[in-house]
């Protein structure tokens, strides 16, 4: 706790702006974090939602960050030179990646269960760089979420073939450690697993099709809106020709 200054039991326009100044100060010193929250709780209701879309996008950044920070702190005292502690961590980790596995082996047999045959329209966005036309995409929110699961088994077993590379043939061991926390909690935080593992309504964020993780302004975003559908349609070698 700060030093509370306290005034002179005078009329507050006779004070002088030296103590004024410091009793602000001190006061701002004291309850900062209230006083921002406040400031937070205002702006949200007053930005149109603008604010709590910010933070939204950057929470699971901000906390891989976090775990990464401490993780690296924490595996300067864990004693990798003991043979059982080694083998510790690596149970830990292939427990980790078993883990992961079971939870999108079950969430495809729940896209299978569901079998939603909803027909599901978007515009593909063309890879950056290359020059070609967005890719019109007509399919069904089960085919869609079983190509959305692909892509998550891919890029675990991705992860898995780096860290085997990094561990056994460079010698590697405090990332073991960071890799079987993050994967694990971006597993629990995909959008097909909080859809068909926890029930949410596949609304908002977790609307169909899913909004780019890292994509700014919009750009390499798919859209669905009726223009872009048709502009694709007629554009691309691919699209459904017109009559």
């Amino acid at each position: 706790m700060g030093t509370v200054v306290r005034l002179p039991r005078t009329n507050p326009q006779r004070h002088s702006v030296r103590e004024v100044s410091a009793l602000a100060r001190v006061s701002f010193d004291l309850q900062p974090l209230p006083l921002f929250g406040l400031f937070v709780r205002q702006y949200q209701f007053s930005s149109s939602g603008i604010l709590s879309t910010a933070v939204k996008m950057v929470n699971p950044q901000v906390t891989n960050l976090a775990i990464i920070v401490v993780m690296m702190q924490l595996a300067k005292k864990v004693p990798f030179d003991n043979p059982d502690v080694l083998l510790l961590v690596r149970g830990i980790y292939i427990l980790s990646n078993v883990i992961i596995l079971g939870l999108y082996l079950y969430t495809q047999a729940k896209i299978n269960k569901r079998n939603d045959l909803t027909t599901l329209k978007y515009v593909e966005p063309a890879p950056l760089g290359s020059g070609e036309e967005a890719r019109p995409v007509t399919t069904t929110n089960m085919e869609y979420d079983k190509g959305q699961l692909r892509q998550l088994i891919k890029s675990q077993l991705m992860g898995v073939g780096m860290m085997g590379v990094m561990h056994l043939y460079f010698k590697y061991t405090n990332p073991l450690l960071i890799q079987s926390i993050i994967p694990l909690k971006g597993a629990f935080e995909a959008n097909l697993v909080k859809i068909h593992v926890f029930g949410k309504p596949a609304t908002g964020d977790l609307q169909r099709p899913f909004k780019a993780a890292n994509s700014f302004f919009n750009q390499g975003q798919v859209k669905t809106d009726k223009a872009s559908l048709e502009s694709a349609e007629k554009n691309w070698r691919g699209g459904v020709k017109e009559e």
